[in-house]
């Protein structure tokens, strides 16, 4: 998709250890843990492993051998350009364990959080400009009205918060995906962050789609990785929640036996959006969800809490669309309200639309329309709930009456009889069960 956005400035490779501004022993303990539990020898590897370029890591291993901590193995390894061998000493391992004791976490090297700051700041949602074109190839299979994409636009470019209300089964959930879809860009996750010694993982392949990199020429086997692996290049991420989410789900998720933490939900949808799908279906009241939401949505930051009570500010840069089958005065005050910038109601379609919908919904699964059926449907069955049509119902009937035919044996075709055995199986009637 041709984005209309400058491609996303990528996080330029730390050149020494005085750049990384993470605590020298940090380092060093992750150099240590990560050679001990994958049992590396080679530079290349540890490199690799730790996601730095190789003449920093190289820095980090002199660093270790002159704590002696490390000792070259002498051997030169043949089947990696002679490259020297390194392995742990006794007292090496001795930290190593130590180490391993206070904090689980070894392989890639955190990101400061400082130092992420910035490249939140690069790849903002917030600088993301989308047109109408755009929207419009995004959602292109759906059938909307015109106006909701007049509404939409200026929303997602404005990368605030979205409130999405009305009736159930008209594609809330959809339009929240083609908004995602129309993004079209990447941005770069680091695989965990540190703040004051603590590490948080980020990167997380549930939520974050990895885009491939194509490998480098053979010819040029020895060029640098364009930017910091300590990042992964990524589609910029969705996370979905509906039911589900409670309040605790936005904190910060604390492994004590591993003694490290995982990023919250809305952390790792940094530089994507976050949709709470279904609001007001929660155990928490959609009123203290919206509460918890309000600071960073206003100030683009949000707090977090450490273990030891410690609260620290980090990004928040998310679109956040809310989407519910409530109208928004059920759910929430006027302060929640006025806090949600974008406030979109999502109505079923017009006549015409559910017959276009109905008319591309029965050509794609191969089911001939037929004249009377569809003059039933309109004339008899939907007077019998006030003429209100939902996006969900063209693809439920034609579901209801193939299951039919092919039931019955027959050619799929529609009639005013099989209209009648699927709207029975749409509503049910409000009937004492005797118990």
């Amino acid at each position: 998709m041709n984005m209309h956005t400058t491609a996303v400035m990528a996080p330029p490779a730390p050149k020494g250890l005085n750049e990384m501004q993470l605590p020298i022993v940090m380092m060093r303990d992750i150099l240590l843990k990560t050679i001990f539990r994958k049992n590396l020898d080679l530079v290349s590897e540890i490199a690799g492993a730790i996601c730095l370029p190789i003449p920093v890591t190289q820095d980090l291993v002199d660093l270790a051998r002159s704590q002696k901590l490390l000792e070259a193995t002498g051997t030169m390894s043949a089947t990696s350009g002679n490259e020297m061998g390194y392995q742990l000493t006794d007292m090496g391992k001795a930290r190593a364990l130590d180490a391993l004791s206070q904090s689980e976490y070894f392989g890639a090297m955190p990101v400061p959080l400082e130092v992420y700051r910035e490249q939140v700041k690069r790849q903002s949602i917030r600088n993301i400009q989308i047109t109408r074109d755009q929207l419009t190839n995004a959602m292109g299979h759906l059938v909307l009205p015109g106006s909701l994409l007049d509404h939409l636009g200026p929303a997602v470019s404005a990368g605030r918060s979205i409130l999405m209300y009305g009736p159930p089964g008209n594609g809330k959930s959809s339009i929240s995906n083609g908004i995602r879809d129309a993004l079209g860009d990447h941005v770069f996750v680091p695989r965990a962050i540190e703040y004051a010694g603590q590490v948080i993982t980020v990167y997380d392949p549930i939520v974050h789609n990895a885009i491939e990199e194509a490998p480098d020429e053979p010819t040029q086997l020895r060029r640098k990785k364009r930017f910091d692996t300590r990042y992964v290049k990524c589609e910029r991420p969705t996370v979905i929640t509906g039911g589900e989410l409670s309040l605790d789900m936005l904190d910060l998720v604390y492994n004590p036996t591993a003694r490290t933490y995982q990023a919250p939900l809305q952390l790792k949808s940094t530089g994507g959006i976050f949709i709470v799908d279904d609001l007001g279906r929660q155990a928490e009241p959609p009123q203290a969800l919206i509460n918890r939401w309000i600071v960073p949505l206003e100030e683009g930051k949000d707090i977090l809490g450490l273990q030891s009570g410690e609260k620290f500010e980090v990004p928040f840069d998310t679109l956040v669309i809310f989407s519910t089958n409530f109208h928004p005065n059920e759910i929430f005050d006027q302060a929640a309200l006025r806090r949600i910038f974008f406030k979109i109601k999502i109505d079923g379609p017009s006549q015409e639309n559910f017959l276009k919908i109905f008319a591309l919904v029965a050509r794609k699964k191969g089911m001939p329309l037929d004249e009377n059926a569809l003059v039933h449907l309109l004339n008899v069955k939907y007077p019998t709930i006030n003429n209100i049509y939902a996006n969900y119902q063209p693809i439920f009937l034609i579901d209801q009456m193939i299951s039919i035919c092919e039931f019955e044996g027959i050619p799929y075709q529609m009639s005013p009889e099989l209209i009648d055995r699927a709207w029975a199986n749409m509503f049910v009637k409000n009937e004492e069960i005797v118990k």
